[in-house]
């Protein structure tokens, strides 16, 4: 993020009037307004551009295939953080998002950086396997994770990727980073010496950069998509309180291994 020498703020998003309100240059009410779905909305906020129907597929998809992951540790945070204030939605909400990073949820800009980093290479002359291949020995020599390989759960592929893959296919894609992707699926094993599949973070940026998805803006797809999965956890938390619950099952397994004072019996989880 760079910083700017502009003294006066500018914005292309929105403006408004008395009577009406503009969004990228559209009448908010006229034009959006009951003629487009959120998935274009997005993608017009984000570029001022409406997205074509490969575009719109896509994105949609991976929308859709980030939303929720069952109680991932950003998740316990957020119902946690409503069964300590349940009058404080926002900071639910918010209390989720700040857990998303390079291990949740942050990974598909690292992976969309690894692909456009490839495609750099191949548009220099190399062959994609050439490239890939390079790529990957360099992040191996520098003790550097391979972003969007590998899963704890899913171990031969996350079904995920197949689905968004055939997806993009379907929609008439740019398919050359989901080349790339699996290129560099493909030499893991006997570059880094571990068999790590393609997971949810490589797919997203590898179909939507093909759809001319900014990378600097990868993280905001599993971010807003998250953010809905958050809000129907919030909701299932009025209703079937779980936060309270999910802090007694951490204290109920906590080891203490500290010091303590003589004659001190402490209960542990052992």
């Amino acid at each position: 993020m760079k910083i700017g020498k502009n003294t006066v703020p500018r914005t292309a998003i929105s403006t408004s009037d008395e009577h009406t309100i503009v969004v990228r240059g559209r009448d908010l009410c006229q034009d959006l307004i009951g003629k487009t779905s959120f998935t274009d909305y997005f993608f017009l906020l984000l570029t001022g551009r409406e997205p074509d129907s490969a575009c719109r597929a896509v994105l949609d998809a991976t929308l859709v295939a980030i939303a929720e992951h069952g109680l991932v540790p950003s998740v316990q945070a957020s119902r946690m953080t409503l069964a300590a204030a349940p009058e404080a939605l926002q900071g639910a909400v918010a209390a989720g998002i700040l857990g998303c990073g390079s291990v949740i949820l942050g990974a598909s800009e690292s992976a969309g950086r690894l692909f456009a980093e490839v495609e750099q290479r191949i548009a220099a002359g190399r062959a994609l396997e050439e490239a890939a291949a390079e790529v990957v020995r360099e992040h191996k020599a520098a003790r550097r994770a391979i972003p969007g390989y590998g899963h704890p759960l899913h171990k031969e592929r996350d079904p995920r990727v197949s689905r968004l893959i055939e997806v993009a296919t379907s929609a008439g894609a740019d398919l050359r980073y989901v080349r790339i992707a699996e290129a560099i699926e493909q030499f893991i094993p006997d570059l880094v010496g571990k068999d790590l599949r393609m997971n949810v973070s490589a797919a997203i940026p590898a179909v939507l950069m093909g759809v001319g998805f900014p990378i600097s803006s990868l993280k905001g797809v599993p971010i807003l998509a998250r953010t809905a999965g958050l809000i129907a956890h919030l909701h299932e938390e009025t209703e079937q309180p779980a936060g309270f619950a999910l802090s007694y099952q951490a204290t109920r397994e906590l080891v203490y291994d500290g010091e303590a004072p003589e004659g001190f019996a402490h209960k542990t989880g052992e």
